[in-house]
C-alpha cells in the first residue's frame, strides 16, 4: 500500500478538523475554552466522549488481547456501567450545585488550599503521561507503516501531529472539541465496523459463523472463575467500576466536557449513554479481534497483540480502501484523548494552579494570553514525553503508563470519597504528604505481589531477587492483585486522611 497515499490521506482528514476548528472557534473567549459556555448539547457531548473513552491504545490493544485472554476484558466493561451509575448521581450532582469550572475546586471548598492544589497536580501528572503513552503508540504505527518509507523521521512526525491538534485546539477548546471530538468518534466507528465486515467477507463468512468459530476456538471465554487470578470477574466488574469513578469522575479532561453541558439532568443523559454505547463499541473490538486472529490463523500471519491489527490492515492483506479506512479509524482515536487532555490540562493549570479565572489584576486580553502559552508550554512537555517513550522503545510501555496512572489517581479517590462520605475535618497541610505515601505503599505493594515481572522489567538479580520473590509467595501465596490496585491506593489515601483528620465542628 502506497505510504504516500495513505500520507495524503492523513493530511486531508487533519484540513477537515482544521475547518471545523474555524467554524467553531468564532467569538470564542476564555469561557468557551474551559466549560463551552455551558451550552454543549448532550447528545453530542455524549457521541463525542465515546472516541475520548476508548483512545488510540483501545482501538490497537483491545483486540490483540483476544488471543490471549477471549473475551476477558468485557468484564472490566460491565464494570464501567456501574461507575458511570456513580458519576451520574453521585458526582455529576455535586459538581453542578458548586457550578464547577475545574472539579478540583471541590478540594478546596471541603479540605483547603493544600488538598485543591493536590488533586490538581495528580491529575496533571497523570493525563499527561496517560495521554502522551496513547499519542506515543499511534504515532508510532504510522512510523512503521507510513512514515519510515517515505525518509521522515519520529521526532518530525510528533512535532507535525502536535502542531496540528494545537492549532485546532488553541482558540476554542471545549467549544471546538465537542464538535471535533463527534467527527472522530464517528470516523473510529467507521473504521472499526468497515473493517469487521471485510474481514468477514475475506474469510467469507457471516456473523453467526464467525461467533461459532470463535467459540470452537474457546475464544468467547467472558468470565474467568479464578478467585486467585488477577483477572477474577468479581475484580475485573468492581475495578471497572472504580476505573470509571476515578478516571472518568474525577479527572478534569472527562468532566469539563460533561460539565459543559447547560443542565444536570442533560449531563446525567450524557452519561448514561455513552456508558451503553460503549458496551456496543468494547463488544465490538473484542470481535474484531477474535476475527483477526482467525484470520491470521488461517493465513499464516505471526502477529500477535497490538501488532496484529496494523499488519493485516495495511500489509496488503485487504483492500487500499480498507487500509485507508483503518488509518481514518487509527488517528480518529488518538485524536479525542491527545486534543482533549491538551486542553484539559491547560484548563487545570491555568484555573487551579494559576488561579487565572478569579484573578481580578488581569484583564481578558491578558487572561487570554497567559492561557496560550500554557497551552503552548504542555505541547511542548507532550512532545518530550512522545520522544522518551521512544526513546525507552519498550513494547510493553503502554502497560506500565497505565499502571502509573493508576497509581495516581488514587489519590484522586482518596480525597474525594473522604470529602463526600464523612463529614470530618483534615489537617489540610498534611493532605499532600498522604497523597504522597499512599501510592508509595501501592508501589511497593504491588513489587511484592507480581515480584516476577518487576525482576524481570529492572533486570534485577541475586539475594534481592530472591528476596522479594520469596516474600512474595509468603505474603500472597499466588494470589494475584489486578485491576483493583487503584481501589487500594484509595484506600490508603482514605485511612491517611483519617488519621489527620477531626470531628467537624458543629454550629447551629
Amino acid at each position: 500500500m502506497s505510504p504516500l497515499l495513505l500520507f495524503s490521506f492523513v493530511i486531508g482528514y487533519f484540513l477537515l478538523l482544521l475547518g471545523v476548528a474555524w467554524y467553531t472557534s468564532k467569538n470564542a473567549n476564555n469561557d468557551s475554552f474551559f466549560i463551552g459556555n455551558r451550552s454543549s448539547n448532550w447528545m453530542l457531548v455524549a457521541f463525542g466522549m465515546v472516541g475520548t473513552s476508548l483512545s488510540g491504545v483501545t482501538f490497537v490493544s483491545v483486540p490483540g488481547t483476544v488471543g490471549s485472554a477471549g473475551f476477558q476484558y468485557f468484564q472490566v466493561v460491565i464494570g464501567y456501567f456501574f461507575g458511570y451509575l456513580a458519576v451520574a448521581y453521585i458526582l455529576l450532582p455535586l459538581y453542578y450545585k458548586m457550578n464547577l469550572t475545574s472539579i478540583y475546586n471541590y478540594l478546596e471548598h471541603r479540605f483547603g488550599n493544600t488538598s485543591y492544589k493536590t488533586g490538581a497536580i495528580f491529575f496533571i501528572l497523570s493525563r499527561t503521561l496517560g495521554a502522551t503513552a496513547r499519542m506515543y503508540l499511534v504515532i508510532n504505527i504510522l512510523q512503521i507503516f507510513i512514515l519510515d518509507n517515505m525518509g521522515v523521521s519520529f521526532w518530525t512526525t510528533t512535532i507535525i501531529i502536535l502542531v496540528l491538534i494545537l492549532l485546532y485546539t488553541f482558540e476554542g477548546g471545549v467549544k471546538t472539541i465537542v464538535y471535533t471530538d463527534t467527527l472522530q468518534t464517528t470516523c473510529m466507528l467507521l473504521g472499526l465496523i468497515v473493517c469487521i465486515v471485510a474481514i468477514m467477507g475475506k474469510m467469507d463468512i457471516g456473523f453467526t459463523e464467525s461467533i461459532g468459530l470463535l467459540n470452537d476456538k474457546g475464544m468467547l471465554k467472558m468470565f474467568n472463575t479464578d478467585a486467585q487470578s488477577s483477572g477474577f470477574f468479581i475484580k475485573q466488574i468492581i475495578g471497572g467500576a472504580f476505573i470509571t469513578i476515578a478516571m472518568t469522575g474525577l479527572d478534569q479532561e472527562m468532566m469539563q466536557k460533561n460539565i459543559s453541558v447547560r443542565t444536570l439532568k442533560d449531563s446525567q443523559k450524557n452519561v448514561m449513554t455513552l456508558s451503553v454505547i460503549l458496551l456496543v463499541v468494547n463488544f465490538l473490538f473484542l470481535l474484531m479481534g477474535g476475527l483477526l486472529y482467525l484470520y491470521a490463523a488461517n493465513n499464516g500471519v505471526a502477529a500477535k497483540g497490538d501488532d496484529l491489527f496494523p499488519t493485516i490492515a495495511l500489509d496488503n492483506h485487504l483492500s487500499v480502501a480498507v487500509g485507508m479506512i483503518f488509518i481514518l479509524g487509527l488517528i480518529s482515536a488518538l485524536f479525542p484523548s491527545a486534543d482533549g487532555a491538551l486542553t484539559a490540562l491547560t484548563s487545570s493549570y491555568c484555573i487551579d494552579i494559576l488561579g487565572l479565572k478569579r484573578n481580578n489584576k488581569l484583564n481578558e486580553s491578558q487572561k487570554k494570553r497567559t492561557r496560550l502559552m500554557v497551552h503552548f508550554s504542555f505541547t511542548i512537555i507532550f512532545f518530550l514525553c512522545v520522544i522518551a517513550f521512544k526513546w525507552i522503545n519498550d513494547k510493553s510501555i503502554i502497560d506500565v503508563i497505565l499502571k502509573v496512572a493508576g497509581y495516581t489517581y488514587g489519590p484522586l479517590l482518596g480525597l474525594f470519597a473522604f470529602g463526600i462520605f464523612t463529614k470530618r475535618s483534615i489537617n489540610d497541610k498534611l493532605s499532600l504528604l498522604v497523597c504522597i505515601i499512599a501510592p508509595l505503599l501501592v508501589i511497593g505493594l504491588d513489587i511484592v505481589n507480581n515480584a516476577d515481572w518487576f525482576v524481570h522489567k529492572l533486570s534485577l538479580t541475586g539475594n534481592f531477587a530472591n528476596s522479594i520473590k520469596t516474600l512474595s509467595d509468603k505474603v500472597f501465596h499466588g494470589f494475584k492483585i489486578g485491576i483493583e490496585l487503584l481501589i487500594v491506593n484509595g484506600l490508603f489515601t482514605y485511612i491517611g486522611l483519617y488519621l489527620i483528620s477531626k470531628p467537624a465542628v458543629k454550629t447551629n
